[in-house]
């Protein structure tokens, strides 16, 4: 076929019937959860007023999701109490979580089966039971022991002893959640650490470094890319964790709003309330997430991933380019 052949023809574009459809769907879909959300539902009681000597009544309404309460106690003194204590308990959980996983990590890799053993047998065992049982086996634990002592074993001499009413509420949910997230974090550990090259810790060897120092130096820096991703998820997965510790009397974030909400019975208001304090505080977390992974990706990318500003600048300039192509196309 020629070339004035080839111009003479119609050029159709293409037309996707089923994106259209689909982007029809999900605006319905959208207005529809908008609606929901903000929509009024009556009472049942009307509100009567006098006018011009005539007794007019209207019915009245209420947020249906009770928006009124949420923007009553969002920022209470006591919801704000509580989420201090939920940023204090996951600090304090995972600090523990992470200091302990390493040391038991470094033990599974260990060749001496008197050590890497019962680092198995703490992992198996605290993975294989739920966070929640461990809490309250914490809050118990006085059940089995009436005074905890530290002191020589199978000897007469005790250093310190004390009624196991020490370990409080908040006692015992730093120690249920911080020796079980020791048991998810000792795996990650291990994982970054022997996805490190073999032939690193042999040049390091050659080096003339010790053990401590190759795996101090070279192994640890290395693994930070593998182990940084998996410890952020597990961050924010403790923060909405927490919300267990309710369960043994911690006013934390979600305990604080039981608290209330058995008072004055606006459960829905109170636990939307609740839900977007973790919505903001994972939101913070994940953009903290983001950078730490975005540093120490830098040795392993060539390019580095795009900051949240720097794709917006971006998609601002792409638009401002189509902008003046249509321009000058017309």
């Amino acid at each position: 076929m020629s070339t004035e052949e080839h111009s003479g023809l119609e050029v159709v574009p293409v037309r996707h019937v089923g994106q259209w459809v689909g982007a029809v769907v999900v605006l319905v879909f959208i207005a529809m959860v908008v609606h929901t959300l903000f929509s009024r539902i009556p009472t049942g009681l009307s509100a009567c007023v006098t006018r011009a000597g005539q007794r007019v009544c209207h019915a009245t309404t209420k947020w249906r999701f009770q928006w009124n309460v949420v923007g009553r106690w969002l920022f209470s003194s006591d919801m704000l109490h509580g989420v201090l204590l939920t940023l204090e308990l996951t600090a304090v959980a995972m600090l523990i979580g992470i200091v302990l996983g390493v040391f038991i990590a470094i033990l599974r890799l260990s060749r001496n089966r008197l050590l890497s053993g019962p680092a198995w047998v703490y992992t198996w065992f605290f993975r294989g039971t739920p966070v929640y049982v461990q809490i309250f086996f914490w809050f118990e634990v006085g059940l089995l022991y009436p005074r905890l002592t530290l002191g020589l074993p199978f000897l007469p001499v005790t250093f310190v002893s004390a009624p196991s009413t020490i370990i409080s509420g908040i006692t015992a949910a730093i120690l249920g959640l911080g020796l079980n997230e020791a048991a998810y974090m000792a795996e990650i550990a291990r994982a970054g650490i022997i996805s490190v090259d073999e032939g690193q810790v042999e040049a390091a060897t050659s080096l003339g470094m010790t053990r401590r120092q190759s795996l101090r130096l070279v192994v640890l820096p290395q693994a930070m890319r593998v182990i940084v991703p998996p410890t952020g998820n597990e961050v924010i997965s403790m923060l909405k964790t927490t919300s267990l510790a309710a369960s043994i009397g911690v006013l934390e974030l979600f305990g604080r709003a039981q608290n209330i909400y058995a008072s004055n019975y606006e459960i829905i208001g109170l636990i939307i309330t609740a839900s977007l304090w973790y919505l903001f505080l994972t939101t913070v977390l994940s953009i903290g997430q983001f950078y730490l992974e975005r540093r120490f990706a830098r040795g392993a990318l060539r390019t580095q991933p795009m900051t949240p500003i720097q794709r917006l600048r971006h998609d601002v300039t792409s638009l401002r380019g189509l902008v003046r192509h249509s321009a000058v196309a017309r």
